[in-house]
């Protein structure tokens, strides 16, 4: 097919009728469309920081040990015949715990008996012979030679009873001995010699070992460093001592229930780990707590009267790890700043500086503003 070009003049036409539509046509396409209402400040959950007092408290490390451990040893050498105790259990002082054959130190204790009787027989017949011979020598009878041999030798049989007497007290003390009693309350651990052993009385190793763990020690290591700034901080009232009452914290990382006090500090360092050696004193009524466990102890060691304390969930770090936060200005404005956060209490930072009573910190909302923002402020209770 073969197109014709249209005249100049139909162009023109044309062209101006395309004008003359088009505004029309723009006019109707807008027609559905709504303007966008202005958008507002965006809202930011706040926290409005209060000056307090705050107990600032450290973890330590620290291990247990009994108030009071015996070890068993027996006194006299001897075949063991009996034990008589359940390992593992409470025991009470006095209560006997081991049996050794006694036939040997009773007969010894016999013969002990009867040297006495001789002895006291020995006795009374030198006491009688030397009256008589004081009533002899008064009238001339026997020599006074005589008579003093007479009396040296009632003395010397008083002597020899005194002698017996005291060989009976230790034949019936070694005769004692066979029956090993309990020396303290505790608990007692498991036998080390079974009936039929022989024991000896200067023997090293113990028959068992009994422990008392209600209350219970707990040895805590802090660095002498730390142990002089706290003092120098006492020293200068830039903060309040703390209560003695200190708290634990399990192997697990469970809380122990029982709170207990620190007795007292030991007043040398140890030269080679730098460390002052504490001891506190806890309640151990369950047994829960045995010897030779490692526990954390949670110790207060101040009160900062006026402290700040920031929620975690505001604070960042920059990249040369200084603490950063955002604060909401008087004309609510948005602010960056910096400060120094000493260590963390619960899920909060201690302020140290850069921070004031009455600075509204952004907890929430930080991911949709910027510095220089007009924001509009939300108080969030408790910082959450």
């Amino acid at each position: 097919m073969i197109s014709r070009a249209l005249p100049m003049s139909s162009r023109f036409r044309q062209a101006a009728f395309l004008t003359l539509l088009l505004p029309g046509c723009l006019a109707l396409a807008g027609c559905g469309e709504k303007e966008a209402p202005a958008k507002g400040p965006a809202e930011v959950g706040i926290v409005t920081l209060q000056a307090a007092p705050v107990t600032v408290s450290t973890e330590l490390p620290g291990r247990t040990t009994s108030t009071m451990m015996s070890e068993v040893r027996p006194q006299v050498s001897g075949i063991l015949e009996k034990r008589l105790f359940t390992e593992g259990a409470y025991v009470r002082a006095g209560q006997q715990l081991y049996q050794i054959d006694p036939r040997l130190y009773r007969a010894a204790r016999d013969q002990a008996k009867a040297a006495l009787s001789s002895a006291l027989a020995t006795l009374a017949a030198a006491r009688a012979k030397a009256e008589r011979y004081r009533s002899l020598a008064d009238s001339d009878a026997v020599s006074h030679q005589d008579r003093d041999d007479v009396i040296a030798a009632a003395r010397q049989a008083e002597a020899s009873v005194e002698q017996a007497r005291a060989n009976l007290q230790t034949a019936e003390v070694n005769l004692a001995f066979t029956r090993v009693y309990a020396p303290i309350d505790g608990k007692i651990g498991r036998s080390l010699v079974t009936p039929g052993a022989l024991v000896t009385a200067n023997q090293t190793s113990a028959l068992a070992t009994i422990q008392q763990l209600d209350p219970i020690f707990v040895d805590i290591t802090q660095s002498s460093t730390k142990l002089l700034e706290l003092r120098r901080a006492l020293a200068s009232g830039k903060v309040l001592p703390a209560s003695a009452t200190i708290r634990l914290k399990l192997e697990d990382g469970t809380d122990y229930p029982q709170s207990g006090v620190i007795q007292f500090s030991e007043p040398i360092v140890d030269p080679e780990s730098g460390t002052v050696t504490l001891r506190a004193r806890f309640p151990n009524p369950e047994g829960t707590l045995l010897p030779g466990m490692f526990v954390r102890v949670v110790a207060p060691q101040s009160v900062v009267p006026n402290a700040l304390l920031v929620p975690q969930q505001g604070v960042e770090r920059d990249v040369k790890g200084n603490a950063t936060a955002l604060i909401v200005s008087r004309d609510n404005k948005v602010e960056k700043r910096t400060f120094t956060a000493d260590r963390a209490i619960g899920d909060k930072w201690l302020v140290m500086t850069g921070m004031k009573a009455g600075d509204r910190l952004i907890v929430e909302g930080t991911d949709k503003v910027a510095v220089g923002d007009t924001v509009k402020p939300v108080p969030v209770s408790n910082g959450k």
